[in-house]
């Protein structure tokens, strides 16, 4: 038999034994059964791009050909949203970059429920319409007893913007000049109070204010008197501030915006208002938010007073631009069932031990320690955070581990976001249920060095 020369014995192993010959079409790797399965709960076109991104990267040599497949699932998203799941571990409870308050269980029940058809706007005994959030009203109606009437848009400030444009286009607000805060993103109240037609009619300076300024202010043209919870700053020193029982025999209504949704007074938070007092104090209106310390979803609360405040709730909600406002059958249902249901995540966190929290952060540190992980359990402040509670800390207990975990963390698998404090990373506890405990310290110990390896750039490397 004649041996094959060298040219032949090229051709016979070379682009025959080529290994990305064996890389699977995607028609073939679309129909293994994991990943049709991804493809009706995520979506063809979402998992093609990531079948196409394997094979891509099994031509370049990265993976085997034959795990296509397996790297397909492994980074196919949970759903076909582009969220992902963060552990808040800053100490910061509303941390407005991770969404303010976390929903309860009730609400996201409420959620899923809401997500279908349901009789947001029907009356099931009539057959006829119905009227549109009766049932997230009503509940916020009963904690806040005091309210004649209520209503809802789809944040504090347009909550704030509707009450603007119904009463004051036109018109004048008489506001304090130290209230004309900047609410964050570069949102100020000043801007999107004149951006309703309004004109602002500023009273007093920066750091002082007296009644006699408010009172000559208020004209045939006033059309409420402002006053604006400066909700994420303090001053401090030579000042002085007007409270709404001054204002009230002023001849105008009084609006409140209080800003962080405390529908009650807390004693961790003397310094925060909350509409059940505001309106007793004498407030016309009071508008307020829903996922900060009221811990429910995004949403406009304004609360009118028995009588006049009651009345001009009804004449605001039967503007045009309320219909533009109005929120929508996901934030009713979460609405109602946050003020119906369990105590919310957001209440659980601001009344929790510290001595439970110190407990939590010792045993933490301890697992963590018995695998290698350099953990000490520490003293740790805790704030309020979401433009609430300004200058008030409470008492906390964190997991101090080396700084260079934290972006190590927040690319794990749930993220977690954690605190850049003196060289240290620090997992706080105090807006983490007990129950995420055991993955938090599984989040520390996936991304944990073996012993003897480094770190680079900020990423660990095992």
């Amino acid at each position: 038999m004649r041996k094959a020369g060298p040219s032949e014995e090229s051709a016979v192993t070379g682009p025959a034994t080529d290994p990305r010959r064996r890389v699977p079409r995607t028609d073939v790797v679309l129909a293994e059964p994991r990943i049709a399965e991804a493809v009706e709960r995520l979506g063809r076109e979402l998992v093609k791009r990531a079948v196409v991104a394997a094979q891509q990267r099994a031509r370049r040599g990265e993976i085997t050909p034959e795990a296509v497949p397996g790297a397909v699932l492994d980074a196919l998203p949970a759903t076909a949203a582009g969220l992902r799941p963060v552990l808040n571990a800053t100490g910061v409870l509303l941390h407005t970059n991770l969404g303010r308050a976390p929903l309860s269980a009730a609400a996201r029940e409420a959620l899923s429920l809401a997500a279908g058809t349901c009789d947001v706007e029907l009356d099931l005994t009539t057959g006829g319409r119905g009227r549109r959030g009766h049932g997230a009203i009503e509940a916020l109606l009963a904690a806040v007893p005091g309210a004649g009437a209520a209503h809802l848009a789809n944040n504090g400030a347009a909550a704030l913007a509707l009450v603007a444009t119904a009463l004051a286009a036109g018109r004048e607000i008489v506001i304090a000049r130290g209230e004309l805060v900047e609410i964050g993103d570069g949102f100020r109240i000043p801007d999107l109070l004149t951006s309703t037609g309004a004109r602002l009619r500023e009273v007093g300076t920066t750091n002082r204010v007296h009644p006699a300024d408010y009172a000559d202010a208020i004209g045939p043209d006033t059309a409420f008197i402002l006053k604006v919870h400066p909700s994420n700053f303090l001053v401090s020193g030579f000042t002085r501030a007007v409270d709404i029982p001054a204002l009230t025999g002023l001849g105008a209504p009084v609006v409140a915006d209080i800003g962080s949704g405390l529908l009650a007074p807390h004693p961790l938070l003397p310094g925060e208002p909350d509409a059940a007092s505001t309106l007793a104090a004498g407030a016309t209106l009071v508008t307020a938010s829903g996922d900060k310390l009221l811990g429910g979803p995004q949403a406009g609360l304004l609360l009118g007073a028995p009588g006049v405040g009651a009345e001009l709730v009804q004449r605001i909600r039967r503007h045009p631009l309320a219909r533009a406002m109005r929120v929508d059958k996901l934030t009713l249902a979460a609405f109602e069932a946050t003020l119906r249901g369990p105590v919310p995540p957001t209440r659980t966190a601001l009344d929790a031990d510290p001595a439970d929290l110190r407990a939590r952060a010792r045993r933490l540190a301890a697992l963590l320690a018995g695998h290698g992980v350099e953990a000490e359990a520490v003293e740790s402040a805790a704030t309020v955070g979401g433009g609430g509670a300004p200058g008030v800390t409470l008492p906390s207990a964190a997991v101090a581990l080396p700084e260079r975990y934290a972006a190590a963390l927040r690319s794990g698998d749930p993220a977690v976001l954690g605190r850049l404090e003196h060289g240290r990373c620090l997992l706080d506890l105090r807006a983490l249920p007990p129950e995420a405990d055991a993955t938090l310290a599984a989040a520390v110990r996936a991304v944990a060095p073996a012993r003897g390896n480094n770190c680079q750039n900020g990423v660990i490397h095992s």
